[in-house]
């Protein structure tokens, strides 16, 4: 084994991404369903490897400039993440979950700091110990960030090494509770509170019409349709199309053709008889008034009407706060249908009830004179592209770099945001600009997914060899039982109180309060695991917001865990 350490040793790429790959084959590991996922399991492979070679006397040691480089990019793919979310939580409709995100994250970070000195834990500990107890994983670099900056100041007969191998561990001690504990936590919480969510989470969906998306993900349900009928109804016969839908708002006449020959849907266009007619509408209507017209037909002439998909991102002042089935009289209704709808990049359930906010993005497909005319109501159109605008991110990592270059003198200290503070700030404002704009910047989801994914894993396993060496010489049973203790405390109490904030004084619904409480602790899993405990999508209402502001709170306050 010596050997081969001595090989890694030699050869940094490839213990870089052995540590990465062995970090994603363990974090897939699950036991009933529960795991360390990739990035836990990066650090716990990172320490691992550092500590066995040691025990050859071979010490295991990468770069920090790629460490940095990985961190940074992550910080401003995280920026890029929550942009729009975060702004959308200063707005009246966002306070109430910005609060619970607020009071959970602030709680946290003073148990973390008041419990650690409490028992004496060694320096770089209580960073650690928030980034795993809130499942925070970003403020492992925060609390480096404290390190090197001066703001944290490494105590006499200890090392900087030592601090950071003790951050390495508390976040490793404490991650899998942080992890289960908070899933238990919100998806059990209503019934420990003698509260019956799912009775909630119904009257929720019947009252603003949210229907569950955690239902089968392929059906042969479509809410809409598009259908050719021969018009032999002589009472219709004689009829101009806008006269048929002065009588019968809830149809859309999409085509007309008459001896073979399309001649499309204007409104003063006579219907005769024997003509198909290509008729769209809700499937509850199109099954209604079956003798209209007359028999249905598989009229392929009629039917070959251009369809269209397309992101249309809500900027319109006029439409924010009105409801979806506002729009139904709307020259559009009928011809197009919302296939999902996301807010501040998390899809949200839509119903007939739910309202506009500005910066919403509606993924719509239908007829494609539809899909213009109502992106020319609410905002603007954006096709999907799978090209990242280089040069935006190039700019955006220069703004941040250069923000982060700000420093405030603090006694014999600088104080500042960083470069990863800088670069997280960046993103948010990178994020909120394109989102308005959305002519440039482009970075799809599965761009940003790397910089965040590949980024902190690669981050977090380095921090995990280059810790790994002097962990043996400060571990102890003792050590690491008060640390999972502080952990453990600091993971279970701050829900609770989230919990009873939001239900006692802001009389939140319960099922939207699971979401909000998951939120709050900037974690997806939870709020997952809570919509299929109450067999609905209501949670996922009240998640985005506390987890953009908690997501940006935690990072920060891990470079405050260190210094308070």
């Amino acid at each position: 084994m010596e050997a081969l350490f001595v090989f890694l040793k030699d050869n940094p790429f490839l213990l870089l991404f052995l540590t990465i790959g062995l970090a994603v084959w363990v974090g897939r590991i699950s036991v009933k369903g529960y795991g360390l996922g990739m990035v836990a399991a990066a650090i716990v492979v990172g320490v691992a490897l550092a500590t066995w070679a040691s025990t050859y006397g071979v010490k295991l040691q990468l770069d920090n400039f790629a460490k940095s480089l990985m961190y940074y990019l992550f910080m401003y793919g995280v920026g890029l993440r929550v942009g729009p979310s975060f702004f959308n939580s200063l707005k009246k409709d966002g306070v109430t979950f910005t609060i619970l995100a607020v009071v959970c994250s602030a709680l946290g970070l003073f148990l973390v700091v008041w419990m650690s000195k409490l028992f004496g834990l060694p320096g770089g500990a209580a960073g650690g110990i928030l980034a795993g107890s809130q499942t925070m994983s970003a403020a492992i670099g925060t609390a480096e960030m404290a390190i090197t900056q001066g703001a944290y100041k490494v105590p006499a007969g200890t090392t900087t090494e030592a601090v950071t191998a003790m951050i390495a561990l508390g976040y490793g001690i404490t991650y899998i509770w942080g992890t289960v504990g908070i899933i238990l936590i919100c998806k059990y919480l209503p019934r420990w509170w003698g509260v019956d969510a799912k009775k909630a989470a119904m009257e929720y969906e019947e009252k603003f019409g949210v229907p569950n998306l955690d239902d089968a993900g392929l059906s042969g349900y479509r809410p809409a349709g598009l259908r050719a009928y021969r018009l032999e109804n002589t009472q219709t016969a004689g009829k101009t199309i806008a006269g048929l839908r002065r009588d019968y708002p809830q149809y859309r006449i999409l085509n007309v053709v008459r001896g073979g020959e399309s001649l499309g849907a204007s409104p003063d266009i006579t219907l005769q008889k024997g003509d198909v007619v290509a008729l769209g509408g809700r499937i509850e209507d199109l099954t209604a008034n079956m003798g209209l017209l007359g028999p249905e037909v598989p009229d392929p002439k009629a039917l070959n009407i251009p369809l269209d998909q397309a992101e249309i991102l809500v900027t319109e002042k006029s439409v924010e706060g009105r409801a979806l089935k506002e729009f139904r009289y709307e020259d559009f209704a009928g011809q197009l249908q919302v296939i999902r709808l996301e807010r501040g990049g998390v899809p949200i359930p839509v119903g007939a009830d739910t309202t506009l906010q500005r910066l919403d993005v509606l993924f719509v497909a239908g007829l494609k004179s539809a899909v213009e005319k109502v992106a020319a109501v609410l905002g603007k159109v954006a096709r999907p592209s799978t090209a990242t605008d280089l040069l935006t991110l190039s700019v955006g990592m220069i703004v941040g770099l250069l923000i982060g270059a700000i420093n405030v003198p603090v006694g014999d200290f600088s104080v500042g945001l960083g470069n990863a503070g800088g670069l997280l700030l960046s993103g948010i404002l990178v994020s909120s600009v394109v989102s308005r704009l959305r002519f440039f910047g482009s970075t799809p989801n599965a761009a940003r997914n790397i910089l965040e994914d590949l980024g902190l894993v690669t981050f977090v396993g380095i921090v995990g060899i280059n810790a790994g060496a002097s962990l043996l010489a400060q571990l102890t049973g003792a050590l690491a039982l008060k640390i999972f203790l502080v952990g453990f405390i600091a993971s279970t109490i701050p829900p609770f109180v989230t919990w009873a904030l939001g239900y006692h004084v802001f009389k939140i619904n319960p099922a939207v309060l699971m979401g909000g409480v998951a939120g709050a602790r900037s974690h997806s899993g939870p709020c997952r695991e809570a919509a299929k405990e109450i067999n609905s999508s209501v949670p996922w209402v009240g998640f985005p917001v506390g987890y953009a502001v908690s997501g940006v709170l935690l990072t920060i306050f891990g470079y405050f865990a260190m210094i308070l």
